[in-house]
């Protein structure tokens, strides 16, 4: 069996060489994965950003 959920990330932080990332929670919903950091060189100047997640039993 598996689920997929696609999550919602704002701009929170620039460092050097990484974006820090601050997900947007479902209404009534904690956080899944939180704050995440991304490579410069991949989100560019992106101030929201989706990721899929897959899980798989």
């Amino acid at each position: 069996m598996s689920s997929e959920k696609t999550l919602k990330f704002v701009f929170e932080k620039q460092n050097k060489n990484s974006i820090r990332y601050k997900e947007i929670p479902a209404d009534g919903m904690p956080a899944v994965i939180g704050s995440i950091y991304v490579q410069k060189w991949f989100a560019g100047d992106a101030k929201n950003i989706e990721i899929t997640i897959n899980k798989s039993d």
